[in-house]
């Protein structure tokens, strides 16, 4: 089936949707030898050029939808590109599929990161309409009272709008460093750190180990991958399909 142009060209991993976009409005873009217009669609087999450059739609085509864990370390950055040289996430994934991630840990944040082939899934699990739950095991410096608590799950004005945690449940510790369970249902920006520090506590560690359903195993060692089994694959399926 045809498809729009600029999602061929995303998937085959030569950029994002949107940077495809401004190529085509730029006029930089053919397809079958015509210049290419916002809206067209095009198959695996056509012929499309950037700036004259042929391009290979169907290098990662693959009929299979398949989801890889990463327990993240901290320290490891979300990004393509580093100009400090640092580690990414993509220098530890299997080479043979294109991965999108679903969602980012912020560099000091460790734990479960999903990987998918197809970004149809990645861009639907991630929408803020499909609600799935995020819990975090988070390590906080400070003594937090049940009113702190109550705020947390009730929800706190940050400055890029309203936030809150669904749950929050003790996780353990002693004195002054008590780990906890929180629980939430949207991806903002560093924001169980951010809720955290709204009400003046210090999150020393913060570890992913749920997302939806699929849970991070104890047996993956830092940094390393494995592959959700196909039930596993299909509740992700189910889920997105609520967005």
């Amino acid at each position: 089936m045809p498809e729009r142009l600029q999602k061929l060209i995303a998937t085959a991993g030569y950029g994002s949707r949107r940077w495809a976009e401004r190529l085509i409005e730029q006029g930089r873009v053919e397809c079958n030898n015509k210049t290419a217009k916002i809206g067209d669609k095009a198959n695996l087999t056509d012929k499309v050029k950037i700036d004259g450059r042929a391009l290979d739609l169907g290098r990662y085509n693959e009929d299979e939808t398949r989801v890889i864990i990463l327990n993240k370390q901290a320290g490891v950055i979300c990004s393509n590109k580093d100009d400090e040289g640092r580690k990414s996430v993509y220098d530890l994934l299997p080479k043979q599929s294109r991965w999108v991630m679903v969602g980012r840990l912020d560099l000091n944040t460790s734990g479960l990161l999903l990987f998918t082939n197809n970004g149809d899934l990645a861009h639907k699990l991630m929408h803020p309409s499909a609600e799935i739950e995020r819990e975090y095991s988070v390590r906080v410096f400070g003594k937090v009272g049940l009113e702190d608590l109550q705020k947390l799950t009730s929800g706190i004005e940050l400055e890029d709008g309203f936030a809150k945690f669904s749950k929050v449940t003790l996780g353990g510790g002693t004195g002054a460093n008590r780990w906890y369970k929180v629980v939430l249902k949207e991806g903002k920006k560093r924001e169980v750190r951010r809720l955290w520090e709204a009400l003046g506590f210090k999150v020393s560690r913060l570890i992913r180990v749920r997302f939806g359903e699929i849970r991070l195993p104890d047996s993956l060692r830092a940094n390393q991958t494995v592959s959700l089994k196909p039930g596993q694959v299909k509740l992700l399926l189910a889920a997105g399909l609520k967005s």
